[in-house]
């Protein structure tokens, strides 16, 4: 044996025995943090760490991408099904199809980002209802249509649980059943050490040290909270599940008439794509790998084929999020200990100085866990999501409507695409503020691309149409008085501008 091969094997048994270590290490600092709850306590507290124990050991064993880029595959025909080509069910066979499913919604996001305190989910979005009155008027209007009783699951955090709990109170009395359950609470580990920064288990006197994994822990959480055992019993076949605040995410009858096909071949895993433009590239997208189906994250690509992944032309697709996945399928994968989704390591700095390491998982990465996988390619309308304020202002705008809690483009909109919206800096980023700049929404139904930068403000009753760039440098101040059209306009400077 040479020198050299010596030299690699004594390299991976020192490695090896430094997994080990830190292992341990942390297997002992998550027993000191158990030892201080009581006994009612730790039972559900150590089913969270043992899980977090698993994704570490994981990642402590993980080297390189977990994709070989000139391993993945061209999607083969079918794997990405037509929405055209989907079959349209009949009003019995819907009311048939929704006894069978369960809607659950990821409800463990703050609105911090959008300067608000609380749930991102009880931000008003249309009409003074937020984004979980909406969810539960779509629901509620979808059962009492057909006479059926879907419920209606949320997946909160440590975060949003208490806010969310005092809402649903107010739902008691419509027909909608809500059952809420909370995801995991792992520990932030320092990135040095190992060690995790939580000297004590109370998640809310320290929450800084502990943080929600990401929503690829809805299969373990949701089958801990007992509510997958309860729904399987009750005959409930598939959920469909989304984030709350993707308000294009309504139930759909035609793809759940194809999950519930009679027979053997209907699909465990179903993922809705829409195709990519310039404004998603970065999003998560569907590859062959392995003779699989799986999603492809940008954090999973080598830096030398960032480009290539944000190709228009080489991926076409990117996920919605919009899952429908068969229930028995997870109780079956998390029995037999084959769920696999790749970690996404996301490092953060906090207040108190420490560097940390969060370790998560996306919930559509189990896609390849799964048997008769396949995408989707959904309409862009079921993909509507609300992360800034230039999202907010399309859904509060007359280019859609509302019916039974669900966003409806306007029919007046001669096109069906979005204008592309950019509206940047300060002055519009927090909600509070954002909306203190329109004394009302601007009519939008012919505009292509707004571009708002600066100190600018709207007065009541504006209308933008085609190409609309408002640009207030430092210092100057636009406002756009009431009553004003703009089409195809650059405005910049100190301006105030006039009806003629």
């Amino acid at each position: 044996m040479s020198a050299a091969t010596n030299s690699q094997m004594e390299s991976a048994d020192f490695q090896e025995a430094l997994q080990r270590d830190a292992a341990v290490r942390l297997e002992g600092d998550l027993e000191t943090l158990l030892a201080q709850l009581s006994p009612q306590e730790r039972a559900g507290r150590a089913q969270e760490l043992n899980g977090f124990s698993r994704l570490f050991g994981r990642f402590l064993k993980e080297k390189g991408p977990s994709v070989d880029w000139d391993r993945i595959e061209k999607l083969p025909a079918g794997a990405v099904r037509q929405y055209d080509s989907l079959n349209t069910p009949s009003e019995a066979r819907i009311k048939e199809m929704l006894g069978k499913l369960v809607v659950v919604k990821l409800n463990g996001g703050l609105g911090t980002s959008m300067g608000c305190r609380g749930p991102k989910s009880v931000i008003s979005v249309r009409n003074d209802l937020t984004f979980l009155d909406l969810t539960v008027q779509q629901i509620e209007h979808l059962n009492k249509k057909y006479g059926v009783n879907v419920p209606l699951v949320l997946m909160n955090s440590f975060n949003t649980d208490d806010d969310t709990q005092k809402i649903v109170r107010k739902y008691k009395n419509l027909q909608v059943e809500i059952h809420t359950f909370n995801q995991s609470c792992y520990p932030r580990i320092q990135r040095d050490t190992y060690h995790p920064v939580a000297k004590t288990p109370d998640v809310k006197g320290d929450v800084d040290a502990w943080y929600p994994p990401g929503h690829g822990d809805f299969y373990e959480s949701f089958k801990n909270s007992g509510l997958l055992t309860k729904f399987v019993k009750q005959g409930r076949q598939y959920c469909f599940l989304s984030n709350i605040d993707n308000l294009g995410a309504t139930v759909d009858t035609n793809i759940l008439d194809l999950v519930l096909a009679p027979g053997q071949d209907a699909p465990e895993f179903v993922m809705e794509v829409t195709d990519k433009t310039k404004a998603d590239v970065k999003g998560g997208t569907l590859i062959q790998y392995e003779n699989k189906l799986r999603l492809l994250e940008i954090a999973q690509v080598p830096k030398e084929h960032v480009d290539d992944f944000t190709s228009i032309k080489t991926f076409k697709f990117f996920n919605t999020n919009n899952l429908w996945i068969k229930l028995e399928a997870i109780e079956n994968i998390l029995a037999q200990g084959t769920l696999n989704m790749e970690i996404i390591v996301n490092p953060k700095h906090l207040d108190s100085g420490h560097d940390v390491v969060q370790l998560e998982t996306a919930v559509g990465a189990a896609m390849k866990c799964f048997d008769r996988g396949i995408g989707i390619n959904v309409p862009r309308s079921r993909f509507l999501p609300v992360k800034k304020t230039s999202d907010l202002l399309l859904v509060m705008s007359n280019l859609y409507t509302l019916q039974g809690g669900s966003l409806v483009m306007s029919p007046l909109r001669m096109f069906p695409t979005t204008p592309h919206v950019k509206i940047g800096d300060k002055h519009f980023t927090k909600v509070k503020e954002f909306l203190s700049r329109f004394a009302t929404i601007p009519d939008m139904l012919e505009l292509d691309h707004l571009t708002v930068s600066g100190d600018v403000t709207f007065g009541k009753g504006v209308s933008l149409r085609g190409t609309v760039i408002i640009i207030a440098n430092h210092g100057e101040r636009i406002d756009i008085p009431s009553g004003a059209i703009l089409e195809n306009k650059i405005v910049s400077g100190n301006l105030r501008i006039l009806n003629h």
